[in-house]
């Protein structure tokens, strides 16, 4: 083994140090249940995560990114480090590498010293069991410390490369707290700046792009439920589009067209930008009678303080209100947002429709809103946006418990 790693560190060039908005990270241990513990981990610390649990699963992803951190696990009977070792120099890796086994280890403490030896970036290792501080600690240097500068990359750029992806974030029962559906949030994985969020390539839209980026973000929602299909249920989705979009008479009859006709399909709701959507009133009620028809539904999204806009109607296009964030985090202990809430709560029951609090991050929240009649519920307390596998994962487990 080290005569191979000798031969290949010295023409290793060096490569790390590219400026990300989120550091990665790959988990490398041969058991499942310890890549994905320690992979949610370190996604609460800010990483973007993968996992391998064998060597040519590594080197696959070493051909393919370009992690900052390599987590490698070492037991007696896991992986094989020293073949692990050998492609992290072979394959120029000049990120750093942290080495995670039981306390007085023989074998870490070879690990450790062959790597160091070769000049892979060893970190001290952390022995088990440990504490996430203390695995903070460790990987302090590769987390951001400073706002990261806006990337100029143009959402079509992204497009044609590939970048774009669908991340989900739950949606909970407010009184049976059951994972019930998910909204659809696009985010962009450039090779350089990480996992970029769409702040930084969302264009205005007017912008000839914001068609193909609808239209990316409906294609992806499809293929992605019959994903989720196939491996635990049925997973209701909503996305969002703008209503310019919508405008488009060819747009909503493709729109109608995707849907899945799978019986096990239980609609797909679209969520429209309050104001665009105040704005839009006579054309929403117009295409929400044909699209729902096609189990399709219209949602207003981020509704606040504009809530009497809605008031005095005859009826309203949408199956489900929305109250915005800005409302929904802190209004357990704020008199102000819990009433705009309640106004929200009770304009959608004079309407028939359902309702969603966004922004959920304490259990004070949660119980201001199901206190309110609030419908569905999502926000950090229950889950992160995370990426189309990691959700697939966790949508097996469907009581869901919020976390302090």
């Amino acid at each position: 083994m080290d005569d191979g790693i000798g031969e290949l560190a010295g023409r290793r060039p060096r490569t790390f140090g590219r400026r990300k908005m989120m550091p990665r990270a790959c988990v490398a241990d041969g058991k499942r249940h310890l890549r994905a513990f320690m992979s949610e981990v370190l996604e609460d610390l800010g990483f973007v995560t993968s996992e391998c649990a064998g060597a040519d699963e590594l080197q696959a992803m070493l051909a393919s990114e370009l992690p900052d951190l390599i987590l490698l696990g070492i037991a007696a009977d896991g992986i094989e480090p020293g073949h692990f070792l050998e492609i992290l120099v072979r394959e120029a890796f000049d990120g750093k590498v942290l080495a995670v086994g039981a306390r007085e280890s023989i074998i870490v403490k070879a690990v450790q010293q062959v790597g160091e030896e070769y000049g892979l970036a060893m970190l001290p290792p952390l022995t088990t069991p440990f504490a996430a501080e203390t695995l903070r600690e460790r990987v302090a240097m590769l987390l951001p410390d400073e706002p990261v500068p806006s990337p100029a990359v143009h959402v079509g750029e992204a497009l044609h490369a590939g970048w774009l992806e669908l991340w989900y974030q739950p949606k909970i029962d407010a009184r049976s707290l059951v994972r019930c559906g998910a909204e659809a949030l696009v985010r962009m994985r450039h090779p350089t700046w990480g996992v970029v969020p769409p702040a930084y390539f969302i264009p205005d839209a007017q912008d000839p792009h914001f068609r193909d980026l609808s239209e990316f973000v409906i294609e992806r929602a499809v293929q992605d439920w019959h994903y989720l299909l196939e491996r635990q249920s049925a997973v209701d989705l909503s996305i969002n589009l703008p209503a310019l979009y919508l405008r488009e008479p060819q747009a909503v009859r493709d729109l109608c067209r995707r849907v899945p006709t799978h019986p096990a399909f239980g609609g797909l709701t679209i969520e429209i930008a309050s104001e665009e959507a105040i704005h839009d009133l006579d054309f929403l009620t117009e295409i929400a009678r044909e699209m729902r028809f096609h189990n399709i539904g219209l949602s207003i999204d981020n509704l606040g303080a504009n809530w009497p806009e809605l008031m005095g109607l005859d009826n309203i296009p949408f199956i489900k209100l929305k109250a915005g964030r800005q409302f929904v985090t802190g209004c357990g202990n704020d008199r102000l947002k819990r009433t705009v809430c309640r106004h929200i709560v009770e304009l959608a029951q004079g309407y028939g429709a359902r309702t969603v609090a966004e922004g959920i991050e304490s259990r004070a929240d949660l119980v201001a809103v199901s206190e309110l009649g609030f419908d569905l519920v999502q926000g950090y307390l229950f889950g992160k946006p995370m990426p189309l596998k990691k959700f697939a994962k966790s949508a097996q487990t469907r009581t869901v418990m919020g976390r302090e």
